[in-house]
């Protein structure tokens, strides 16, 4: 077992770039990344051909494909879970055949679907999102027009947007729990681009939602969009993804692409609506801690 908290071994950029290009999708969130460079997760890894990122509560983990069939994974997941924890979720990235058989082999239960949704922006027109239906209420239609966006302002914005994330994902483990010191990372990273990170503040100048985008690779995507939980249902999400995608379209970005619950069905509808399309799942799998 090896454990690097201060940043990300030469080695493991090169596999999981190398596991990306084979797979369609990293194996890797952003912010299990994050909690390694911050001491949150631990790496375990088998030589140099398999690692696993685990914190207290969660494992995400990655076989080289040049050396997958070979029982590594297994073995891995054998090692994460031979030890004295209490039950475990672990991530399958794209639902794999093997990684399901994986799971059959170690009575792992899926608990959790994460949809990878898809849409072609080339394919799409800015004017194909205004036949979606207004805000209901003539109150919601008035505070959505008084709402404004704009973009992200580094070294004034970073408490407004902990405060309204952990407001917005109270109920989402990973993405409520996100940190100052975490938010900080993720602007360290090369993608992050402040014109980006849209937010929407009502007219009294309280932030009540964003849409951070995360550009890529030649590639869009919505990383994370939040309401706060007082303003939902007042059209705010609908106008920060169309204001997502309009700066994609200024951006150039034809391809866009993101994560949504498989049982939120509202968000799952808006997005439906504005030309995305299931592209692949996520699932998390849980293991018992033995008795």
């Amino acid at each position: 077992m090896t454990a690097d908290s201060s940043r990300t071994p030469a080695w493991l950029t090169g596999l999981i770039s190398r596991a990306r290009a084979a797979d369609g999708q990293p194996p890797f969130s952003d912010q299990s990344l994050v909690d390694l460079r911050t001491g949150e997760r631990r790496l375990v890894q088998i030589d140099e051909l398999a690692a696993a990122l685990v914190s207290d509560t969660e494992a995400e983990l990655v076989v080289d494909p040049d050396a997958r069939g070979r029982g590594i994974g297994t073995a891995l997941v054998d090692q994460i879970l031979n030890t004295d924890r209490d039950d475990l979720l672990i991530w399958a990235h794209g639902d794999h055949p093997a990684a399901r058989a994986l799971a059959a082999s170690h009575s792992l239960t899926a608990v959790r679907e994460l949809l990878h949704m898809r849409a072609d922006l080339s394919a799409t027109s800015p004017e194909a999102s205004t036949t979606a239906p207004a805000p209901d209420s003539a109150a919601a239609r008035t505070a959505t027009a008084a709402a404004g966006i704009s973009a992200f302002r580094l070294g004034h914005d970073e408490d407004d947007w902990v405060a309204l994330n952990a407001r917005a994902f109270i109920d989402h483990a990973e993405q409520g729990s996100v940190t100052r010191t975490d938010l900080d990372e993720l602007i360290g990273e090369p993608w992050f681009n402040a014109d980006d990170f849209l937010l929407l503040r009502d007219s009294d100048n309280s932030l009540v939602g964003y849409c951070w985008l995360k550009i890529d690779e030649g590639t869009g995507e919505f990383y994370v969009v939040g309401i706060d939980p007082a303003r939902q249902g007042e059209g705010f999400g609908r106008r920060l993804t169309e204001a997502g995608l309009t700066r994609l379209r200024e951006r150039g970005i034809t391809d866009a692409h993101l994560y949504v619950e498989g049982d939120n069905v509202a968000a799952v509808s808006l997005y439906g609506s504005l030309g995305f399309v299931r592209d692949a799942v996520d699932i998390q799998y849980l293991a018992r801690a033995q008795a």
